[in-house]
């Protein structure tokens, strides 16, 4: 199978567009505008807050509309603009309108991503081009912080929501060149079983969570977050405590870096391993790793050694990145609804990020940074034990088995 080139580059810009300024905001308004750090979490919030009221009602918009592309480039259109318009305006208001706008506009990329690949590759296909597009999502956000640091420490703090408009227009670019012919639709929301199903209509989204193991994964996924959300603006903060806003932007950028290019090795591992020892292995080492990175993050001060620990993301987020897509696909497949499925899953994630960033934020302002990363560590522990009892394995076949060819 030749990998799809174009859905390469969207997933290459995509990553910093998707992720947006949320560590390099808390910064920003810490640093720069004074906010408390009670404020700045609810201002991240709002993001999140936004993504969870459009996830479940993009992933049904996704799976019905047949001009999928071109959704994708309005998203990244409007993310491009609401960034640079918190420069522009400079003022709370504009800060909130951003990130509501930011947050609805990330909830229809990354289904729309999952779904495009999905509907031009296949089922047979999706666990490879899915961990080369996660791959190529980390290489890009990887550069994408060696530049806000070039651009922190030799220009301005504020180069960084110029650098994320400029991703956004390279991920535009991308999705033009990807053929809009290539895609096939009914595939892209993962398929009819008629014979299940005794028609050509998709379940409905109640009759998915029957599936014991899509209730289960729901509320780990939904821990998972709650653990994790939090955890780089937390250092983000704890680094420009101690300096400026520039070196705080540096420290932050040295920090996504270092997951990145643990998320590139893990993308491509899971790429090779997923269909071979199943999905819940992979899935706990993800589970694993939180608790483990929330102690050491409670543990150390130094700037140095905070990035180090930062690196241990990369194995959790780089996991979970594509893991999260081949379970849901293995639950959904014949339903109809893999992107409602994912919207439905990914508002839960939104809720967890958004307690996670709340939580964490007030426990700082209360006790202190050492006590909200012990605060995530237990919750990242509870999630673990849950998934260890209570989650079953969903790879039923490999893919060799699924005599679906790639579409070009």
């Amino acid at each position: 199978m030749q990998l799809n080139r174009p859905l390469l580059g969207v997933n290459f810009f995509a990553g910093d567009v998707v992720g947006g300024i949320g560590p390099y905001l808390a910064i920003y308004l810490l640093t720069l505008q004074h906010w408390s750090p009670g404020a700045i979490g609810v201002a991240l919030a709002a993001g999140s807050l936004a993504t969870v009221a459009m996830q479940a009602p993009a992933g049904a918009i996704i799976d019905t509309v047949t001009w999928k592309r071109t959704l994708l480039i309005g998203c990244a259109l409007a993310i491009a603009v609401s960034t640079l318009s918190i420069l522009a305006f400079n003022d709370t208001a504009a800060v909130y309108v951003a990130q509501i706008l930011i947050g609805s506009a990330s909830a229809f990329l990354g289904p729309l991503m999952a779904a495009l690949t999905l509907g031009i590759v296949g089922h047979a296909h999706f666990t490879r081009q899915m961990s080369s597009n996660q791959a190529w999502n980390h290489a890009g956000n990887m550069i994408a912080a060696a530049l806000a640091l070039i651009l922190a420490l030799t220009w301005s703090a504020l180069g960084v929501f110029w650098l994320v408009a400029a991703m956004a227009f390279g991920m535009i670019i991308c999705a033009l060149m990807i053929d809009r012919h290539s895609i096939d639709h009914d595939l892209a929301r993962g398929g009819i079983d008629e014979e299940v199903s005794g028609d050509a209509k998709p379940e409905s989204i109640l009759s998915l969570f029957e599936d014991r193991r899509l209730v289960v994964f729901a509320v780990c996924i939904f821990l998972f977050h709650f653990a994790n959300a939090a955890m780089l603006p937390l250092v983000s903060q704890k680094l420009s405590a101690q300096s400026d806003a520039e070196h705080g932007i540096a420290f932050t950028a040295a920090c996504v870096i270092a997951a990145q290019l643990v998320m590139i090795v893990m993308a491509l591992f899971c790429g090779k391993k997923a269909d071979v020892w199943g999905r819940k292995p992979l899935f706990l080492i993800a589970f694993l790793v939180l608790p483990i990175r929330g102690l050491l993050f409670s543990q150390f001060d130094s700037a140095y050694a905070l990035v180090a620990v930062q690196a241990l993301d990369g194995v959790a987020n780089g996991i979970f990145a594509i893991l999260f897509l081949l379970i849901l696909a293995d639950i959904t497949n014949g339903s109809g609804r893999f992107n409602l499925a994912q919207g439905v899953l990914a508002m839960l994630v939104g809720i967890g990020a958004s307690l996670s960033n709340i939580a964490a934020e007030y426990v700082v302002q209360f006790t202190s940074y050492s006590v909200a990363f012990g605060f995530l560590a237990g919750i990242a522990a509870i999630g673990l034990i849950l998934f260890y009892f209570f989650m079953e394995e969903t790879l039923e076949h490999t893919p060799a088995e699924v005599p679906e060819a790639p579409r070009s």
